[in-house]
């Protein structure tokens, strides 16, 4: 069989500019003898940030051989702005090389449909393996460990200190909070994200009254000086008093008594759920997956289950969780609970006979109510702003029209109304259900996160000034010139009629196929609009899928859901150690005479 063509590297450009590194920039060439990583990442996609964690062990243990290289590709227009990644650099602890890539001219080069996206290429400078989506640090570590041989063997592998200079550290009394809660006494627990605490603030919003949590990355119970969190975000208080968190980096429900000080664990087992997971069960026994916000609605405790674009509940009293809205698709599909497509839902707020969700990645604001056509328990789904995952901005007036990007955050106000931590914007907006409108009551706030009314105010997280701002609450809205986004993702040029979808998979090294009990591949696809496929959406098992195109339709999104298992090839182990592989796409296309026949989305290998 004729040997596979080496494909150089190519270079690494962005016009952003290079962060820890020291002022330095870097070059492939001041790489070589070094294993490359590049993460191509945006700090919107949890997904993203669930492959910065995976990465942290295989860094640190491979510390001299490897060279981890951020590359910051942005999806909405706030993610362009150098300062923002400056920010979320420090805010996720980013402890290597980042470029920033504003205007995808890396990307680009090396051919990415998808965030997360890494690529390996090896000490000689040449690209090796590529995979999308999550789950594949263990093909990393196998493919590493072989690479530092081959090249160790060779001569050509150079050990060393890596080009990451850390950046100064700024002493502010928080660090990038997430969410507010107001506790009884009229203070607040702030959850401190990126120092890995809750912080109690007195009625000022200012002066510190105490801190809960070590202030290192872990999972431990105790008294508020040992506990440890892992980037905590949202809280809410339960019928006994105490205080829900949720433990996001965990993938855990921590609860904290504010009259003894304790911490301890309601749900999750530290792990990171997966397709085939349990969705249901004791709490303390189900993985969850980066839990974001929380809120006391309909006698349970709901969970915006930002990991899985899902909305779980758990029960206190049977001491249970379970799945309660979504598919884990991501999109913005309304209808019966079990049925809707969440995309990234990051906020919470219960009010009446409502919970209201910002859902962030559609920029939308969603709400979930008792299902008036279904059983006595069942729910249903329906969105107030937002029109899915590609279209945000800025733009005031009727719901159906309205813009947002990227919110946060969701606080119910006292006329009924609904205040949104519209995060990228800077903004705090208002939907209005009475009169469908959508207004500005605030600009110049600095990603604003959460907020929480105290004695008629509104105060606001600003994140990233890392502070509370208290606002009254106007009567009049702030009058701002309407912005309409799109992603700067270019749209892929496909062909009418027929398109072939492969989706390309290889078991990495030591591994095969997992066909023991069926199937061991999943592909799911859709498209926005539906009407854009004549045929060829829906479920099935094979990676490969001939889609048929409906004549007239000119342009779209493809929703493309892969999933593939794969276990440790060795005869000899009865229980050999098994992975899941998955990623969702969302791959904007025009349909146009010249274009591809073929669209190849490769979720692990190389694409032949």
């Amino acid at each position: 069989m004729a040997s596979r063509a080496r494909v150089r590297a190519p270079e690494l450009i962005g016009r952003g500019g290079w962060l820890n590194t020291g002022g330095n920039d870097l070059t492939l060439a001041d790489l070589r003898g070094r294993i490359v990583i590049l993460d191509f990442w945006t700090f919107c996609c949890v997904n993203c940030l669930h492959v910065l964690d995976e990465l942290r062990e295989l860094e640190e243990k491979h510390r001299d051989t490897v060279v981890i290289v951020g590359v910051h590709s942005p999806k909405f227009v706030h993610e362009a702005e150098h300062q923002a990644v400056v920010d979320a650099v420090e805010r996720y602890e980013v402890h290597h090389p980042v470029l920033d890539d504003p205007e995808l001219a890396t990307w680009k080069q090396y051919a990415v449909r998808a965030w997360p996206t890494l690529v390996v290429i090896d000490p000689e400078g040449y690209v090796v393996a590529q995979h999308a989506g999550e789950g594949h640090a263990h093909a990393l570590e196998t493919l590493v460990a072989r690479l530092e041989a081959d090249h160790a063997a060779k001569g050509t592998l150079r050990r060393g200190d890596g080009p990451y200079v850390p950046p100064d550290p700024v002493p502010t009394e928080l660090r990038f909070p997430g969410k507010a809660l107001r506790l009884p006494g009229g203070t607040f627990l702030v959850s401190d994200t990126t120092r890995h605490q809750l912080v109690e603030l007195a009625a000022d919003g200012e002066s510190v009254v105490r801190r809960i949590g070590a202030g290192e990355r872990g999972l431990h119970d105790g008294p508020s000086e040992r506990a440890r969190f892992s980037e905590p975000q949202g809280l809410a208080r339960l019928p006994d008093g105490t205080v829900a968190v949720a433990d996001t980096v965990n993938h855990a429900l921590r609860r904290f008594d504010p009259a003894t000080g304790e911490v301890t664990t309601l749900a999750g087992t530290g792990r990171q759920w997966w397709q085939g997971s349990r969705a249901e069960g004791s709490a303390r026994e189900v993985d969850l997956s980066s839990p974001w916000d929380l809120a006391w609605f309909a006698g349970r405790l709901w969970i915006a289950m930002a990991g899985v674009h899902q909305l779980w509940t758990y029960d206190p009293e049977a001491g249970t969780v379970r799945a309660a809205a979504g598919t884990t698709n991501e999109g913005l599909v309304d209808g019966p609970a079990e049925q809707a497509w969440f995309a990234q839902p990051s906020g919470l707020a219960a009010a009446g006979d409502r919970l209201w969700v910002a859902d962030s990645e559609t920029s939308a604001v969603r709400y979930v109510e008792r299902d008036p056509q279904g059983a006595a328990d069942g729910f249903v789904v329906r969105t107030a702003v937002g029109t899915g995952l590609f279209d945000f901005g800025h733009r005031d007036g009727a719901a159906d029209q309205a813009l947002l990007q990227h919110p946060l955050g969701v606080t119910a106000l006292p006329d009924g109304s609904v205040a949104i931590s519209d995060t990228y914007n800077h903004a705090l907006r208002r939907y209005d259900p009475a009169t469908g409108e959508v207004s500005t009551l605030a600009t110049d706030l600095r990603e604003p996160s959460g907020a929480v009314l105290a004695d008629g105010d509104i105060v606001v997280v600003e994140s990233a000034r890392h502070r509370l701002t208290r606002l009254r609450l106007p009567e009049e809205a702030v009058r701002v010139e309407s912005v309409a986004h799109r992603t700067q993702r270019a749209a892929t040029d496909i062909a009418p009629g027929t398109l072939r979808l492969d989706v390309v998979f290889q078991a990495p090294d030591g591994q095969k196929l997992d066909t023991r009990y069926g199937p061991s591949t999943r592909l799911l696809i859709s498209s926005t609009p539906p009407e854009l496929l004549a045929g060829g959406d829906g479920a099935g098992t094979d990676l490969s899928r001939e889609l048929v195109l409906t004549a007239g339709v000119t342009e779209g999104v493809l929703h493309v859901s892969a999933m593939a298992a794969s276990c440790d090839d060795d005869p000899s182990n009865e229980y050999p150690a098994c992975h899941m592989h998955q990623q969702d796409w969302g791959v904007p296309v025009r349909v146009t005479e010249g274009g591809a026949t073929r669209l190849p989305l490769v979720l692990a290998g190389m694409d032949g």
